[in-house]
């Protein structure tokens, strides 16, 4: 009879969100794959929990991240001790269940339980994580009375020096998690009977993203279809109803079965092979005055505020890039501006920007959306600043509107992002062939390490080339992108 599978809390989670991922985790963890998004996501949970530490300057971190015994002692011995204790990351065992506490708390010999979390509210997974905790930490033979999960609230401002306190709501669950305890034993036993026997067989549906984004999407949903009808845009329900009637490739859907306006077109252009383009997008561009100011910005978000006065995952830009088109169609690169130092960037962002741009001439953008709400809170930060970033807000064009409403190239696969888009247009500047940089995920990674202290100074300079360089691509992206629509699909591009 085969040994039991040990099982921490984060597969058990993973059992509980799908079966299947629970053994690939187990036997063929070669397949997983993570996206920059997800593993950025980690990232900042790991600085969420630094930061939580720092509230308890009394606590001991338990190490061995990689030796789970040795932990597991370091933490009997923290234990056994007498008195008040405050521990980090506890290796708590029980059956064959292991977990790492958060933080555990013991005052007078009463046990406190947080669970700490970089998500702005409570989510009923998070309820699930804690139960877990609590149920090994009583097995383990402590008497936990109190169980918190400790949010990240977006209303603390960060008034510097290192001081987090109020970076964190509490939220007692001890309630919550209580009808979950006689069920967890449940929970074991069929997560160790599903990963010690063959792989469960699970179609691919909502649980592949519900809680998680499951790491193994690419294993279990293969692209066998060259045009999958999930590519379809906001449409997983549809794209789930088509599967079950056995559609896979978009192009074998009868058209009526295709309500929207977007996905008709999408499936049009699919089934001739070849892009769709209506003439109103040169009308629209031939509308524009000159001169014509292609800009990008780009923002971090940390979890944990690194600059006073800034809240949690606010967005703070750090960089721009600026194309200028004339009348004559000569393109320019304006100096671009990146923050190499580190301190808040927000000032020198918007007085570079402001001297840089003429107050003439529309800006293109690529989701006016998120450029729009950068200027009005720079805005709202400088007010001797305002009238030229109020005017630069109300002079947006949106070019990924127009695109989406007037373009579609079947390489697209139902998506409008710049990087699915201009491939399609130039293929000479796709994405792909970057370094450092390739994505929006990749920016505040590549920022971070640009601007620690601990960086060498030749990795800090390749690191802003990259920042520079993607960033430049964006604009002149938009500036191929916005000639080949001008053009009506005939320009040199095409």
């Amino acid at each position: 009879m085969p040994a039991p599978v040990r099982l921490s809390k984060s597969r058990l989670v993973a059992h509980r969100q799908c079966p299947k991922r629970l053994w690939l985790q187990v036997h063929r963890p070669e397949l997983a794959q993570r996206t920059e998004a997800v593993e950025n996501r980690l990232a900042q949970g790991h600085l969420v929990g630094a930061a939580a530490h720092t509230l308890y300057p009394e606590g001991r971190l338990i190490g061995h991240v990689t030796d789970l015994a040795a932990a597991v002692r370091e933490t009997q011995e923290a234990l056994a001790q007498p008195g008040d204790l405050t521990l980090f990351e506890p290796a708590l065992r029980a059956g064959p269940i292991l977990v790492r506490a958060d933080i555990l708390i013991r005052r007078e010999r009463r046990w406190r339980l947080i669970e700490v979390k970089a998500s702005t509210k409570v989510k009923d997974y998070h309820v699930t994580d804690a139960a877990i905790q609590a149920w090994v930490a009583r097995g383990a033979g402590l008497d936990v009375e109190r169980v918190e999960l400790a949010h990240v609230d977006t209303r603390f401002v960060y008034p510097g020096g290192r001081d987090y306190q109020g970076l964190f709501a509490y939220a007692d669950v001890t309630e919550s998690i209580a009808p979950l305890q006689d069920q967890i034993p449940a929970w074991i036993a069929d997560a160790q009977r599903d990963a010690a026997g063959p792989m469960p067989d699970v179609a691919v549906g909502p649980q592949c993203t519900d809680p998680y984004e499951c790491e193994f999407v690419a294993f279990c949903a293969p692209d066998g279809a060259e045009f999958p009808v999930g590519l379809l845009p906001n449409s997983a329900k549809l794209a789930r109803a088509l599967r079950a009637e056995g559609f896979a490739d978009l192009r074998d859907v009868p058209p009526e079965r295709l309500q929207k306006d977007v996905h008709q077109r999408i499936q049009r252009a699919t089934l001739r092979g070849e892009a769709e383009l209506d003439a109103a997008a040169a009308a629209a561009l031939a509308a524009l005055p000159w001169p014509r100011w292609f800009v990008d910005f780009e923002t971090v978000g940390p979890a944990v505020p690194l600059w006073p006065g800034t809240r949690p995952y606010q967005k703070i830009p750090m960089q721009w890039s600026c194309h200028r088109q004339d009348a004559d169609g000569t393109v320019t690169l304006l100096p671009p501006y990146l923050d190499r130092g580190g301190g808040d960037p927000r000032r020198a962002f918007a007085e570079s920007l402001v001297a840089a741009i003429g107050t003439t001439g529309p800006l293109l953008v690529y989701n006016a959306a998120f450029e729009g709400g950068v200027l009005r809170q720079l805005a709202e930060q400088f007010p001797d600043l305002a009238p030229a970033l109020t005017g630069m807000a109300g002079r947006l064009f949106d070019l990924l509107e127009l695109a989406r409403a007037h373009y579609y190239h079947p390489a697209m696969m139902g998506s409008w992002s710049i990087k699915k888009v201009l491939p399609t247009i130039a293929p000479d500047m796709d994405y792909a062939d970057l370094d450092d940089v390739r994505s929006g995920d990749m920016v505040e990674p590549v920022y971070f390490a640009m601007i620690a202290p601990d960086t060498p100074a030749e990795r800090r300079d390749a690191l802003a080339a990259a920042l520079l360089t993607y960033c430049s691509r964006d604009t002149l992206g938009m500036v191929r992108v916005a000639q080949f629509l001008a053009a009506g699909g005939n320009g040199p591009d095409a």
